[in-house]
């Protein structure tokens, strides 16, 4: 092992302890399952809006993103940033003030599906059990991609061996989690946003000086063609209407993130919104551009064209060349606190989903709150074994994976968590029919290729959600007055 590796080791070494000191510091404030999913509901705005964005952008936004952007240009990673930064504003600015007071409303609910089961008063707890199922479908597949981010990483800056480079983070992630709950993640969510956040930014500027200044960088990266700085132009690839469609519909998806979701609802004050919202805002705009410049701006800067295959390590990388040895160790921490940031906190929202929605609905209704945590921290190891094993494969494409879940979420929860805020007509039946419809139309939609199935499978799955629930809504002649009651005073409240 030579000196700068031992230098790179040095600073992931003293990232990780950080990390899993933070989890032990927590440890002793998590008293019963709200502590442990909510941290109380007493989460501060910068906290809040840098811990809901780490959580959201994961290894997509330092590996995925870029990789995309590396190799085919501005044209699908551009238009996929804008129609998240579109998703993202339009969720803190219309979804979270609501959902934070009427999750307190409807019997303090701390997971999603708790909280639609409250909000139709669904005594079967069918609803909570559907939700579930898909929660933990897609939440394993995320959390696999996180995985395999980690792997990744800890392989191309060590050499370690793929496998064991994910043995090693998965244990930091599985560890930390387990034992700090959600005041650990958003602690370490905080960290790690931050950490991000410079490592595009100054990265970004380097990289532009190196190769000569603005004007410069873009007459060299042109060499390789005008599609890698222009989204607009197709340089002799199909990127048509159906393409841009399928990359702006990235942005419907937050409105169905549950580990985004839960972000809202933890929140101390629905005052403290505005400033996270802004806070959020600047950091994701700024993070988008760092991710979308280097990818690009890599062809013309790294010494050593990447490999085929190895697209998504272009910032790896890029860091690598630039800086010294123990520098570019902290920054390469950023990439995997993007991971680490959103494997968290998937981890426990699943695990939040399980214990509470299904074990406490149904399995063991007078369960003690320590039982419930106990039941929590198994959960969370068994989806991380489960995830595990979707991760072994080095060639799995992490922009694919995400790509996936997120298709899942945001068909599945989007359309009901909108409909339960705003609609007074929503119904169980109503709620339940789009969450199946949804959820399949994502999965059969995923599997089909060629025409209209080349559409991005969000778009088809959010719209079948929304009409299926709005059409049986209306066709429910049963319309529940408890239902009916609570929802007007909830939006009494809001005025």
């Amino acid at each position: 092992m030579n000196f700068e590796i031992i230098l790179r080791f040095s600073a992931f070494v003293l990232y990780l302890m950080i990390m899993v000191f933070i989890g032990l510091k927590h440890m002793s404030k998590n008293n019963n399952s709200s502590d442990f999913f909510l941290g109380g509901r007493k989460i501060g705005p910068w906290m809040t809006a840098l811990s809901a964005e780490a959580s959201d952008m994961s290894g997509w936004l330092l590996m995925g993103l870029p990789g995309v952007a590396y190799l085919t240009g501005q044209k699908e990673a551009f238009w996929t940033a804008v129609g998240l930064e579109i998703g993202t504003y339009l969720n803190w600015l219309f979804v979270a003030k609501p959902l934070r007071n009427y999750t307190a409303l409807c019997g303090n609910a701390i997971t999603i599906p708790q909280f639609l089961t409250n909000r139709f008063k669904d005594k079967s707890h069918v609803i909570s059990f559907v939700s579930v199922i898909f929660i933990l479908i897609f939440f394993t597949v995320y959390t696999a991609s996180s995985f395999v981010s980690c792997g990744k990483l800890i392989n191309s800056v060590f050499g370690v061996p793929y496998f064991i480079a994910l043995l090693i983070g998965i244990a930091v992630i599985l560890t930390y989690t387990l034992l700090g709950g959600f005041l650990a993640v958003c602690s370490t969510d905080f960290i790690q946003g931050t950490l991000m956040f410079f490592a595009l930014i100054i990265t970004t500027i380097i990289m532009i000086f190196t190769l000569g200044g603005p004007a410069e960088t873009f007459t060299k990266v042109s060499t390789f063609g005008s599609q890698f700085l222009n989204p607009f132009v197709k340089d002799n690839t199909n990127f048509g209407l159906i393409d841009i469609a399928s990359s702006l519909a990235w942005g419907l998806g937050y409105f169905g993130m549950p580990h985004i979701l839960v972000r809202f609802m933890s929140i101390r004050s629905d005052k403290d919104i505005k400033l996270s919202r802004r806070i959020a805002m600047v950091w994701v705009t700024i993070a988008f551009m760092g991710a979308l410049f280097i990818g690009a701006v890599a062809k013309a800067y790294l010494a050593v064209p990447l490999e085929e295959g190895k697209q998504e390590t272009v910032v790896i990388a890029s860091i690598l060349q630039t800086y010294p040895a123990f520098i570019g160790g902290i920054f390469l921490c950023a990439i995997l606190a993007a991971a680490m940031s959103t494997a968290d906190s998937q981890l426990l929202v699943a695990a939040s989903a399980f214990s509470e929605d299904v074990y406490r609905g149904f399995m063991n209704k007078e369960a003690e709150p320590k039982k419930v945590l106990q039941i929590s921290r198994i959960t969370v190891l068994i989806i991380g074994l489960v995830a595990f094993f979707l991760s072994i494969d080095p060639n799995n494409s992490i922009f694919s994976l995400v790509s996936y879940a997120w298709a899942g979420f945001g068909a599945t929860f989007g359309p009901l968590i909108l409909l339960s805020l705003f609609w007074r007509g929503t119904t169980k039946s109503g709620a339940l029919s789009g969450l199946v419809a949804g959820g399949v139309t994502v999965i059969v939609w995923h599997q089909l290729k060629g025409g209209i199935f080349n559409l991005y499978e969000l778009a088809p799955g959010f719209l079948v959600c929304l009409t299926v629930a709005i059409v049986v809504s209306l066709l429910d002649k049963e319309k529940d007055p408890e239902v009916l009651k609570e929802f007007d005073e909830f939006k009494k409240a809001c005025k």
